[in-house]
């Protein structure tokens, strides 16, 4: 089926702004000591599901790292993760406390199940809390950390957009395809539509006819029911709507950024004029049929693009 002219439009205008909302990134700082690594890992979600994941200590670095995130992103499953290393000579300090209470609760296990193994010393040292830089060190470098923090999560967000703006990309293509088909189809069902309204009028004519045999009945009211049953079965509103709802995508798909709720909206409308333009057609003549199958192909193409949208912030 052609499908030049709205791939065309779509390609020719700049489409950076668009986002989908799967990616994966990683940004990796270090100065004065430390080293930050932040991960970044994004999934197609109806509203901005955001989790933060940073050690011990580091809590305070959370709100402005938050607040980065949602300038950034608009949509979508996200998952920040943030680790550091310190190569300072004061690097390692081990929480006593934090061991002691892990080494307690192993000879408290040991005795009440009568185990005789001592408890393994490297074990613990791997337990969380127990090895890490000194609370006195965080502190002191907490506002370093934070700008560090503040430089690595931009490079990863920098990263993260160049994938879902690749992403969105290969979408918009996909897209363009199925929009450019559902323009096609609906311009078919308007030729149909408008060669099947005489033949419509002549069989209304025609059973009315056959109907009433040689009964009177007043002129106007076989006028008046003729009217209403052509009414009911002209489909030109639907598919003139149907045709401006395919342009109104294909601008969105070609500009803005976070479209993707205003893009599945139009989808749902598209929808919507597809199954009026099927309950209004009569199935059981040549052309009817004919409107019918391709009212069915036009939904599955709708479908077909509501499935890419999901991934669009």
């Amino acid at each position: 089926m052609p499908s030049s002219k709205p791939q065309s439009a779509v390609s020719q205008s700049p489409a950076k702004a668009l986002k989908s909302m799967t990616g994966y990134a990683q940004g990796q700082t270090a100065a004065e000591g430390w080293t930050i690594r932040i991960s970044v890992r994004s999934v197609n979600h109806r509203f901005l599901d955001l989790h933060l994941r940073l050690p011990e200590g580091l809590e305070a670095l959370e709100p402005r790292m938050r607040q980065t995130v949602r300038e950034r992103i608009r949509r979508g499953h996200v998952d920040v993760t943030l680790r550091y290393e310190m190569s300072s000579p004061a690097a390692v300090g081990v929480n006593r406390e934090v061991a002691a209470a892990y080494i307690e609760a192993a000879n408290a296990l040991r005795k009440r199940f009568e185990i005789a193994a001592e408890p393994d010393l490297a074990a613990i040292l791997r337990l969380p809390g127990v090895i890490g830089p000194p609370a006195a060190t965080l502190d002191d470098d907490l506002a370093q950390l934070q700008a560090l923090a503040g430089k690595c999560l931009g490079e990863a967000l920098d990263r993260l957009d160049r994938m879902r703006e690749e992403e969105a990309a290969a979408l918009r293509d996909e897209m363009a395809i199925h929009l450019a088909n559902v323009a096609t189809l609906t311009a078919k069902v308007e030729a149909l539509a408008e060669r099947a309204r005489p033949a419509f009028a002549r069989r209304l004519a025609s059973r009315v006819k056959d109907l009433l045999g040689e009964t009177a009945i007043d002129p106007a009211r076989i006028v008046q029911e003729a009217s209403l049953a052509a009414e009911r079965s002209d489909v030109s509103e639907e598919l003139t709507r149907l045709a401006s709802h395919v342009r109104q995508f294909e601008s969105l798909l070609s500009g803005a950024a976070d479209v993707g709720k205003k893009l599945d909206f139009l989808l749902q409308e598209m929808q919507r004029e597809a199954n009026t333009l099927l309950s209004k057609t009569p199935g059981s003549e040549a052309e009817g049929l004919q409107i019918t199958e391709l009212g069915l192909e036009i939904k599955s193409e709708i479908e077909k693009i509501r499935e890419q949208v999901q991934n669009i912030e």
